[in-house]
């Protein structure tokens, strides 16, 4: 069970490093700032799909669709915007 833990926190810290580099490229789409603020809206306003007074299954919610809405749009990102470090130099 912490070894996938450990993994899940891996993976989300990875995607909100590429979020918050792809939020700060020059080119970023002005989608993915207004998806930015809608995931951080979620994850910080006390309306939830799943009430967070629910022991577990209330922030089991949280966890599960915060990082797969960070996910979602890190895919949609253009090639250039989604992975700088292999972008191709003119």
């Amino acid at each position: 069970m912490f070894k996938r833990l450990t993994l899940l926190w891996v993976l989300i810290r990875g995607d909100a490093r590429r979020l918050w580099t792809a939020l700060r490229h020059p080119e970023a789409p002005v989608w993915l700032k207004w998806g930015t603020a809608a995931i951080a809206l979620y994850l910080f306003s006390p309306i939830d799909f799943i009430p967070d007074v629910l022991p577990v299954i209330g922030i089991a919610d949280d966890l599960v669709l915060v990082p797969l809405a960070i996910r979602w749009l890190l895919n949609r990102l253009p090639p250039g915007i989604a992975d700088p470090v292999n972008k191709p130099s003119a």
